[in-house]
């Protein structure tokens, strides 16, 4: 980590949807807070400008224009801060450069990253150059992945607590979600099937539950790929849209930390339709529209919700530890903004501000944020970000 900067955080992407949510979050939580120095960077001056009026933030705002395509200025842009937050995606495309970078000159990188094989790549090509420089390098900082991530981690702390020690098989379960997924996120999606289908070594760590863990390979997973009857929940369950992101990154926290979970840990993630008949069906029909959803077009990256869509929404996720003696334990993780902007933008925000603030002492190297901030994350989470953690019996 660098000790001194111009900058504390460059928002990069700040004239993006996502990137505007993000700046116009550190511009009015942390408004009052002089010790934060923050600066938004983009490609077009006259676009961060605008962003900078339209969000209310201070006239004095710096802006920065960096642009993926000009190693040159992304380099100007990453030597002025202690550390970026990047949205701008599919990073599959346009990361490669700001990755590099950040490792080689030890600046702190966070983004919302759902690609598992480009982070797999970023992996293998930058964990070394990072832990040598001091670099902490986070994605998956949003919806996907710190809800369930942070939920696996508080429903083994509560497993400690009630069962005597963590246990090696949790599942995930979303019981209500309200709001829609980024444009970025389709174009992420659409962008990492068309590199899969010209690279079957892609589509091959795509499958891999473990493969966000080098060198190491755990149990067989439940594919998590059908509707089925969950006999401990008593409910029918339907695939989860990004239970193969949320997944790889519980696994590779558990690797982290140095596998408190075990290395026999067998994790799954599904969505709660209910149940009886009425739960069969409604878990097919999801399936279908997922299914749809991942093949249409979708919204275009830079649309989004409206603030009053973003504000009605929400999510509710369970998380069960189940013991061999049949016993469990049960914690759950709810937000209250839509996932996919309100809830992320804050999320990435207070990642960004925890590391700097409340976990200087993490080591470099590419990491997962809970396994890097664990309880500290939480508190800053459940005190400026809109999420509850609960132990629910």
């Amino acid at each position: 980590m660098k000790s001194s900067s111009k900058f504390d955080i460059v928002v990069y992407g700040a004239t993006g949807f996502t990137g505007q949510l993000v700046a116009e979050y550190l511009g009015s939580h942390y408004r009052n807070d002089k010790q934060l120095k923050w600066a938004m960077a983009g490609r077009s001056m006259d676009k961060l400008k605008s962003v900078r009026d339209a969000i209310g933030a201070p006239a004095d705002t710096q802006l920065i224009v960096a642009d993926a395509g000009d190693a040159a200025s992304l380099q100007a842009m990453i030597d002025q801060t202690r550390s970026v937050i990047t949205t701008v995606g599919p990073y599959l495309l346009y990361g490669n450069d700001l990755v590099a970078a950040c490792a080689a000159s030890g600046t702190d990188y966070f983004d919302l990253c759902g690609e598992t094989p480009w982070m797999r790549r970023m992996i293998d090509a930058h964990q070394a150059t990072a832990q040598r420089s001091g670099a902490r390098i986070m994605f998956s900082c949003g919806y996907d992945s710190l809800p369930f991530e942070l939920g696996v981690f508080c429903c083994q702390e509560t497993a400690k607590k009630l069962l005597g020690a963590p246990v090696s098989r949790v599942k995930g379960r979303i019981r209500a979600m309200k709001g829609t997924f980024s444009g970025g996120t389709a174009a992420s999606g659409r962008a990492l099937f068309e590199a899969a289908a010209k690279d079957p070594g892609l589509l091959a760590l795509m499958r891999d539950p473990f493969s966000l863990t080098p060198g190491f390979q755990g149990p067989k997973q439940p594919p998590g790929n059908k509707p089925m009857f969950d006999d401990d929940l008593q409910v029918w369950v339907t695939p989860s849209f990004m239970a193969n992101i949320n997944t790889r990154n519980v696994h590779r926290s558990n690797m982290l930390m140095g596998f408190p979970y075990g290395r026999d840990f067998v994790y799954d993630e599904m969505q709660i339709t209910g149940v009886g008949e009425e739960g069969e069906a409604l878990a097919k029909r999801i399936l279908a529209a997922n299914n749809k959803m991942a093949t249409s077009a979708g919204p275009k990256p830079g649309e989004g919700p409206s603030k009053e869509e973003r504000e009605n929404g929400m999510y509710d996720l369970l998380f069960v530890a189940l013991a061999p003696d049949g016993k469990q334990a049960r914690a759950s993780v709810k937000g209250d903004r839509d996932p996919g902007y309100g809830s992320t933008s804050k999320m990435i925000a207070e990642c960004a501000v925890c590391l700097l603030r409340d976990a200087p002492e993490v080591a470099g190297g590419i990491w997962t944020p809970g396994a890097a901030m664990g309880e500290r994350l939480i508190r800053r989470l459940v005190d400026n970000a809109g999420l509850t953690f609960q132990v629910e019996a």
